[in-house]
């Protein structure tokens, strides 16, 4: 009897924890679907504030137009807008009748896609100092014949089949010739440098094309002869915004980081751009310097194969932030945005959301989220798939979790992440863009991710699947192993 009584005061303590349990489990549930729906509000938020943005410098430039233009001049806006190309910040749709009559049905013309954007009446760059920009239209089939951009989806009967896909290869066609490249070198190479004198001058003398550099490597070769006057850069940043506008093709000189930098610089459209192999593995270089005659040559031309390389672009939203103005300006990268714990010995505690939808918490080193271009970088090493850059998605990559069973996702181009510090976070996050400017991010802090409307176009060696295959097999060395050997019998039926 006496046990008895003793052990009735543990039986209530027992039943009291599974209450306070229960309790705490339902607070937790309560607290998710608060996070989730403040997530959905900051991500539509975020792309409702893109869309005024844009929208906003739109309706700008058509009122700079109206007040440079004499009126009733309309032959000339016409030639101005065609004129100008790849140039526009959103994806603009014409009347069917105008696309058939300058591209046909296969394919998309640079000046129905791409106008300029805002331009500063009081900039000190005079517009009429630079030549026209080169139009060209862009073409979706295998080598060069044309498909639809879109799918072609049959209903009949009921059933649902696609007959053509968007992923075919896309050729570039030049409908004027290009006349201004602007080009991109690695820093502190001799050889790199030795090239690039001797690229301006043949681009200047053989092909009679205005040729910008930056003011480091303007310094440089005139440093080397006082010939290269004739190079043109520019001074401020504000010049920078304004490149997409002046320059027909972009050339790099080095490796993938070059190429990197050289999306860097375009906040918005980017140029054709032709990457040379100066680096060490190049899986985004497939020229070779020693041929370039030929190569640019043939791309001066066209028609070429490019490759569409997606960017992602990320909001880090600040939760001291009182309004939109009090948060940070939005980035665009070209390989990946990873998030990790930086110089803290704990692991790093984040909450994923995709739309309004809950992912996951990680628990670990970090998360990797990265674009396909970005699948043989950092997402790679840290057992990420390996991913053909046509293919549009968003990676989805666990560094080093503590958990065996967290595996890494392929998320769809259209989604929206959005990545938060939970308040009860033992420590802070990092957040890095594509290797470069690291971000503190705070308990209650967010990152939104989204694809960028504005990809990377690179040029193809041959088409964009060959390019990626070769760049796997000669800088991964995937899949290499000794054959088989066989020296026996062979078997009869």
């Amino acid at each position: 009897m006496s046990e008895f009584l003793l052990q009735q005061p543990s039986k209530g303590v027992d039943e009291h924890l599974i209450e306070f349990s229960e309790a705490l489990r339902t607070v937790a549930k309560a607290l998710r679907r608060v996070a989730e729906g403040k997530a959905s509000a900051q991500a539509e938020a975020a792309e409702w504030k893109r869309k005024y943005e844009l929208e906003r410098a739109r309706n700008l430039q058509r009122e700079n137009r109206v007040a440079e233009l004499p009126s009733g001049d309309d032959n000339c806006c016409e030639h101005e807008r065609i004129g100008n190309v790849h140039n526009e910040s959103v994806l603009q749709t014409r009347s069917n009748e105008q696309s058939e009559k300058c591209c046909g049905k296969h394919g998309i013309c640079s000046h129905e896609v791409l106008r300029d954007g805002e331009r500063d009446p009081g900039s000190k760059i005079l517009h009429d100092k630079y030549m026209r920009k080169a139009s060209f239209r862009l073409c979706w089939g295998c080598n060069g014949s044309g498909q639809h951009k879109h799918d072609i989806v049959s209903f009949e009967r009921g059933n649902i089949t696609t007959a053509e896909r968007s992923s075919k290869q896309i050729s570039l066609k030049w409908e004027s010739p290009p006349q201004t490249v602007l080009i991109l070198t690695k820093p502190n190479s001799i050889s790199v440098r030795r090239l690039c004198a001797e690229m301006v001058r043949w681009l200047k003398d053989q092909k009679k094309i205005n040729v910008f550099v930056e003011p480091r490597v303007r310094t440089e070769l005139l440093t080397e002869s006082s010939n290269f006057n004739f190079v043109q850069s520019w001074e401020d940043e504000k010049e920078i915004l304004l490149l997409h506008t002046k320059v027909d093709l972009v050339v790099t000189l080095g490796g993938d980081g070059t190429v990197l930098w050289a999306a860097s610089m375009f906040k918005g459209p980017v140029p054709p751009l032709v990457p040379f192999s100066l680096g060490s593995l190049g899986f985004m270089t497939p020229f070779q310097s020693e041929h370039y005659h030929e190569c640019l040559d043939s791309i001066l031309r066209g028609p070429i194969s490019i490759t569409l390389r997606h960017r992602l672009q990320c909001h880090v939203i600040r939760d001291a932030a009182k309004d939109e103005l009090e948060n940070d300006e939005p980035i665009l990268v070209l390989n990946e945005v990873t998030i990790d714990r930086g110089i803290s010995s704990y692991l790093t505690f984040l909450e994923c959301y995709c739309d309004s939808s809950f992912v996951t918490s990680v628990q670990g080193d970090g998360l990797i989220l990265s674009t396909t271009s970005g699948s043989t970088a950092y997402s790679l090493a840290a057992g990420g798939s390996m991913v053909h850059p046509q293919v549009p998605g968003i990676l989805f990559t666990p560094i080093c979790p503590h958990s065996l069973s967290f595996r890494p996702l392929i998320l769809p181009e259209y989604v929206t992440l959005r990545v938060q510090v939970p308040f009860n976070s033992r420590g802070h996050a990092w957040a890095s863009f594509d290797g470069k400017d690291r971000k503190e991010l705070s308990a209650g802090d967010a990152l939104v991710i989204s694809m960028a409307p504005w990809p990377v176009p690179t040029a193809c060696q041959v088409d964009s699947t060959n390019d990626f295959l070769r760049s796997i097999h000669e800088g991964l060395h995937w899949n290499l192993r000794k054959t088989q050997s066989f020296d026996g019998p062979r078997e009869t039926l």
